[in-house]
């Protein structure tokens, strides 16, 4: 099944906490991921920074919401136990808890009253309720910017000409820590095509290594055959690896095929190069930064 929102989890992790036992989190979520029937897959399936699961991320919001209204309580860093009032919502037998729900209690509505700025209160009673946590719609919003502004990246790199997306190339590799110096990378790249190579750059910075390089500025899908003509090139020069940077994309039967070879061959493709291009701050510059805290436990700990 799907991976519930986080107010579908509410009335299940309160059931949980019924046998007025201390829990952790931990257990919690791996008693409710049966529940829930998830598979191994929904489990391990992350927010958009790839930081944290999903589902963990939502039982640890809908625990926070349920103490926020006074059903849950913790006991310790990590552990939580349910309040007589969440016995007494219990025994009423309620179909389902959500935001709407724990409205009834004034510490909720205290706490909802902090986090909602006016306009969002004059768009009525819809946009209080979220299935998505305050971390997930975040993420979700960064995560469309970053999608934005990696097709606008895109547009940019095919208008150039040909000079400033060799450039490109060289700056993201010398970025990630290949070609030694700028010049090192310079004097590899850039170089007439021979036999399907446009240039070669070192793996590292001592030259252990050499990374053969072919990079297409191209609109049209990248099929086999190119990739079989640059794996047939990497042979002639008895060379293992290789990376294929295009401002295209690439067939299904090109990357199967890349993915079977002997050599070790790395397809860049448009998305993924503008992508590489934001992580590697080249071509971009930041316009806001927003740091996400959270209580240190730690240092409220008494001797």
């Amino acid at each position: 099944m799907a991976i519930p929102d986080y107010q579908s989890i509410m009335l299940p992790l309160l059931k949980f906490a019924g046998d007025q036992e201390e829990h952790s989190l931990r257990q919690a979520i791996d008693s409710l991921a049966q529940e829930f029937e998830l598979s191994d897959e929904e489990r391990k399936q992350l927010l958009p920074s790839g930081q944290q699961e999903v589902f963990n991320n939502r039982v640890a919001w809908a625990r926070t919401y349920m103490k926020k209204a006074g059903l849950l309580d913790s006991t310790r860093r990590g552990y939580f136990r349910i309040t007589d009032r969440g016995v007494s919502v219990l025994t009423k037998n309620p179909p389902k808890i959500n935001v709407h729900f724990l409205e009834q209690f004034e510490e909720f509505r205290h706490f909802r009253s902090l986090r909602h700025k006016k306009e969002e209160k004059e768009q009525g009673h819809e946009a209080e309720i979220q299935e998505t946590t305050p971390e997930e719609a975040l993420e979700i919003a960064y995560q469309g910017l970053r999608d934005d502004l990696g097709n606008d990246l895109l547009q940019q790199i095919k208008s150039s000409s040909p000079s400033l997306f060799e450039k490109i190339v060289i700056e993201l590799l010398v970025k990630m820590g290949y070609g030694g110096s700028r010049q090192d990378a310079g004097r590899a790249i850039g170089k007439s095509g021979d036999e399907g190579i446009d240039g070669i750059i070192k793996e590292d910075r001592l030259g252990l290594d050499i990374i053969y390089i072919q990079a297409k500025r191209w609109e049209n899908t990248v099929g086999r055959p190119e990739i079989q003509k640059f794996a047939g090139a990497l042979q002639g020069q008895r060379a293992r690896k290789g990376i294929f940077i295009t401002t295209a994309s690439f067939s299904r039967e090109a990357v199967d095929y890349a993915s079977r070879i002997e050599n070790k061959i790395v397809l860049i493709d448009g998305e993924r190069l503008a992508q590489l291009m934001i992580d590697y701050n080249l071509g971009v510059s930041p316009m806001a930064t927003y740091e996400v805290k959270r209580i240190d436990s730690d240092f409220f700990a008494e001797e």
